[in-house]
């Protein structure tokens, strides 16, 4: 791959992710109901999802996302299912924001696996990769050690996009300390949740 290339998947990915879709509402949703510390895997799960689609459309997978379409409709609801799981667990979360951040199962390699799955079954992002990236890239062309720069980058990218939502929803959330304001944040939170849940599931 030429520097042109790189530079061509980087501007459009990053277009991409700035556009608010269902892992950004997921991730703020996350970020404002349990705080940075927590959410910050769950950005990082939300990027290895992109690669794992990056990868798919570079090893020329892209006829497997067709012709198993049950399979990725399977992750879909996985994914529109889990949001629901963490918004009534947010929902009932009580006031005080420790019991959010200190339930079980809420450790970093869960909420990564969220982020994980959340955009395994983002048909938004299943567009990109699949559909959009053949246009971008020839992807004939790209060699294993494109493909990890491509990987590099992707992480960089979406970093670079994800953090700041996660660093202005844990600060909206550090600036409303009273039990009765948490508790209406953590529901706000959860009704985020449910709305980036219905996004996936009525995108095709």
């Amino acid at each position: 791959m030429t520097l042109a290339g790189f530079a061509a998947y980087s501007a459009a990915l990053a277009i991409a992710a700035a556009i608010p879709g269902p892992g950004i509402i997921a991730l703020v949703a996350r970020a404002l109901g349990s705080g940075a510390r927590s959410t910050v895997p769950m950005a990082v799960g939300l990027a290895m999802g992109d690669i794992v689609y990056l990868t798919a459309a570079v090893m020329g997978l892209a006829f497997i996302a067709q012709t198993f379409g049950a399979a990725f409709l399977v992750v879909k609801y996985a994914g529109i299912a889990y949001l629901l799981y963490l918004a009534f667990k947010l929902w009932n979360a009580g006031p005080a924001a420790e019991r959010v951040e200190a339930r079980k199962g809420e450790g970093p390699l869960a909420s990564c696996l969220s982020g994980l799955v959340v955009t395994l079954g983002n048909p938004k992002v299943m567009v990109f990769y699949l559909a959009l990236l053949p246009t971008i890239l020839d992807l004939r062309t790209v060699s294993g050690g494109d493909l990890l720069v491509l990987a590099g980058l992707t992480l960089i990218i979406l970093m670079m996009v994800l953090l700041p939502y996660v660093a202005l929803a844990a600060r909206a959330r550090g600036l409303l300390s009273t039990p009765r304001a948490l508790k209406r944040l953590n529901r706000t939170a959860a009704g985020i949740l449910v709305g980036a849940a219905a996004a996936i599931a009525v995108r095709t």
